[in-house]
């Protein structure tokens, strides 16, 4: 693989059939439109958008896991391949996802250092030995060097969420895609979470696409920021930029439904926002108390 080009997605599109008929036909929901974007090497984009905006469809085609109706993805410069291929299994060793629930995506009946090691050697070679010692080692790195004999129901969420965040990374990939990875967790338990990936991205050199409906994270660990609504990508720009200078309307309506720390940070952030204007209605966003 190229080390220049890191992820570039060009007019992907998702269409998935409602199972509904309109005049005998199948009707159609088009879960994303036309978005292109890219993710540069050691880079955190950030998405944004309300329920049913098509963030986490995006994410998973440039995860790989799902085709696109129509469009391209390039991953380091290589075109993703059929997924279940064995050039798709090569491909997914690069490319990992954290996702929502760290619950549902674990074996129950497994240690956390199993669990471990066993991503590790579905996709390399290595002498039982090697194997332990780099999976207690990405354990160590996560803050669970102590704990890896446990089983998942004796974690907390946070630190279940830890361990699939050492699963994710112990086989080295280039992107992690994180899919509502700290909205089920408690705000403190969050904060650590993001300073942890934060951390470990740039220790790995990692590139992130982190998918959220709190504003307040995505911009706290975002390089760059993309809004999302009814499956288009709005805008897109410079994480401070964005948020300071924000070009689309509905982009405003998002920054605004933010709470502010007091009555007078709010009016001065609405002036900013909409120079002067009322405040519009604010679209059903999800966002921390």
């Amino acid at each position: 693989m190229s080390d220049q080009a890191g992820i570039i997605a060009r007019d992907l599109v998702q269409v998935y059939s409602s199972g509904r008929k309109l005049w005998g036909k199948s009707d159609a929901f088009r879960a994303v439109d036309r978005v292109s974007l890219s993710i540069a090497p050691g880079e955190t984009l950030g998405i944004v958008g309300e329920s049913g905006s098509g963030k986490s469809t995006l994410g998973r085609m440039i995860a790989g896991i799902e085709a696109p109706s129509s469009g391209l993805v390039t991953f380091w410069g290589e075109h993703y391949a059929p997924a279940g291929s064995a050039e798709w299994r090569r491909q997914r060793r690069h490319v990992q996802v954290v996702f929502q629930n760290p619950a549902a995506v674990v074996d129950p009946r497994w240690s956390i250092h199993a669990q471990v090691r066993e991503a590790l050697t579905t996709h390399e070679r290595l002498a039982a030995s090697e194997a332990d010692d780099r999976a207690q080692a990405m354990l160590a790195m996560v803050g669970l060097g102590a704990m890896g004999k446990r089983l998942p129901h004796q974690l907390s969420g946070g630190q279940l969420q830890r361990a699939v965040i050492a699963r994710a990374l112990v086989i080295n990939p280039r992107l992690v895609v994180c899919d509502e990875a700290v909205s089920a967790l408690d705000v403190s338990v969050q904060a650590q979470i993001i300073n942890l990936l934060l951390e470990l991205r740039q220790k790995l050199d990692l590139s992130l696409m982190f998918i959220s409906h709190d504003l307040s994270v995505v911009r706290h660990i975002s390089h760059r920021v993309g809004v999302m609504h009814a499956g288009r990508l709005l805008e897109i720009g410079d994480s401070a930029s964005l948020f300071d200078n924000p070009q689309n309307d509905y982009t405003r309506r998002l920054l605004a439904a933010i709470p502010a720390d007091s009555p007078r940070q709010r009016r001065e952030r609405d002036m900013r926002a909409f120079g002067g204007a009322a405040q519009p209605t604010n679209p059903q966003l999800s966002v921390p108390s």
